[in-house]
Order: structure tokens, then C-alpha cells, then sequence
């Protein structure tokens, strides 16, 4: 029998969960209200998944998983939020959940995420999150840098880190002694590389893949992330 923690600051969504995953055969040692209990409850109960909300008070889903799986590293982690911006996902990849399903999944879907992340190494993504190229990159954050060196070119990479410290073609282009043309070029590689379609798109991505996870604005805090529910 699967054990689990059961992480969300709102109690009626725990008292649903606990009651749905219970009568399909999972044991639920505990619930947690916010981040700090998860990661204490981890720590002394081990469970073997640990299904966290996103958005929790005091310490959110992303910062909790970050310190959940320093605390018990043998505790597979499943987000289960409402937000499905590909930010959010990618940092959980890269901060170490085992999967990322969207709260208005069903309840099948959420006991095939809990068995999956369970018994395989492989990223689960939620059925709702449909995009190819997401899904292509959350592969990348699992497998780690050296895939990134695989297909982009030395310089590419050097554009990137540029472009994740902010800087505009012009600068890239006095920094490097090239001409912006030539930085331009090499932005719509990236782009056509990476699956970004926008300029905007290029920075978040470099941002997020060059700093790491926190590197933009922190995940949602508690009281907004309950307004879609399971079915």
C-alpha cells in the first residue's frame, strides 16, 4: 500500500482528497495545512509520495518541495495546483518533483499521477497539459544541462547567458564583438531550437534555465489556489 502526505491549505480539499484516495486503496499518514508541516511530516513519517498544493501560506509548494526533498529524498513529490503556466511546471521539474497534475483533473487521473510518480522515474505531466513543446523541455530540466550542450552550438549557449542577464541584442552584440544582425540571428535559432516563439518567451526561458529555480517572482502565495477542485 502506497503511503502518502497529503499537503493544501484549504481543509475541505484535504478531507476530499484523503476520503477519495483512501477508498482507492492508498493509506494517508498525514495532511499538512502549510509548507513547514510538509516538510516536518516528511522528514519523520517518510512517506512514498507527498501530494503538495502550490500555493500555501508561509512556505509555498515550490519552496516546500525544494526543502521536502532535502528532508526525505526517497519521498516522491506530486504538485497538484491550478496553475498551469509552463514557469511553474519547469521549476518543479528542476527543483525535483516527480510529476506536475492540474487540480481539475479527475479522480482517476489522480490516483494514475500517484501510481506513476511511484514506480517510475519518468516526469508525469497531467493530461490537461497538452503542449509538445513543454513537454520537450521538462525533459530537458530532468536530464540536466549536458542535453541543452547536445544541440545548441557554443555561441548559442553564450547568447543565452547573456540574454538571461537581461541584456538587449545591441549589448550582447558590443559585448561579443558582433554585429546585432548577427545577434539576431542567433536569437531566432534559439528560438526556433529551444520551440520559442517570441522574444519574451527566449528570456523567460533563459532565465529560468541558466538561473534556476526562484529566479523570477515566487510561486502564488495561499488563499488563490482553491477555486478548481478535482472532479
Amino acid at each position: 500500500m502506497i503511503r502518502l502526505l497529503l499537503a493544501d491549505d484549504h481543509r475541505l480539499v484535504r478531507e476530499g482528497l484523503r476520503a477519495l484516495l483512501e477508498r482507492a486503496g492508498f493509506e494517508v499518514v498525514a495532511e499538512a495545512g502549510d509548507g513547514y508541516q510538509a516538510v516536518e511530516l516528511a522528514a519523520s513519517l517518510r512517506p512514498e509520495v507527498a501530494v503538495l498544493d502550490l500555493a500555501m501560506p508561509g512556505l509555498n509548494g515550490l519552496e516546500a518541495l525544494e526543502r521536502l526533498r532535502q528532508a526525505s529524498p526517497k519521498t516522491k513529490v506530486l504538485i497538484l495546483s491550478m496553475f498551469d503556466d509552463e514557469l511553474y511546471i519547469l521549476r518543479a521539474a528542476r527543483a525535483g518533483a516527480a510529476g506536475y497534475l492540474l487540480k481539475d483533473g479527475s479522480s482517476e487521473e489522480l490516483r494514475e499521477a500517484i501510481d506513476s510518480v511511484c514506480n517510475s522515474d519518468r516526469f508525469y505531466l497531467g493530461r490537461g497539459i497538452t503542449s509538445e513543446r513543454l513537454r520537450r523541455l521538462v525533459a530537458n530540466a530532468k536530464e540536466g544541462p549536458r542535453q541543452e550542450a547536445e544541440f545548441l552550438t557554443a555561441r548559442e549557449r553564450e547568447v543565452l547567458a547573456l540574454i538571461a542577464r537581461g541584456l538587449s541584442t545591441d549589448e550582447i552584440a558590443r559585448k561579443l564583438g558582433l554585429s546585432p544582425k548577427t545577434i539576431a540571428a542567433h536569437r531566432a535559432k534559439l528560438r526556433a531550437k529551444l520551440g520559442v516563439h517570441t522574444p519574451a518567451g527566449l528570456a523567460r526561458y533563459a532565465l529560468l534555465k541558466l538561473a534556476g529555480p526562484g529566479a523570477e517572482s515566487p510561486a502564488p502565495q495561499g488563499g488563490g489556489d482553491g477555486r478548481r477542485r478535482l472532479r
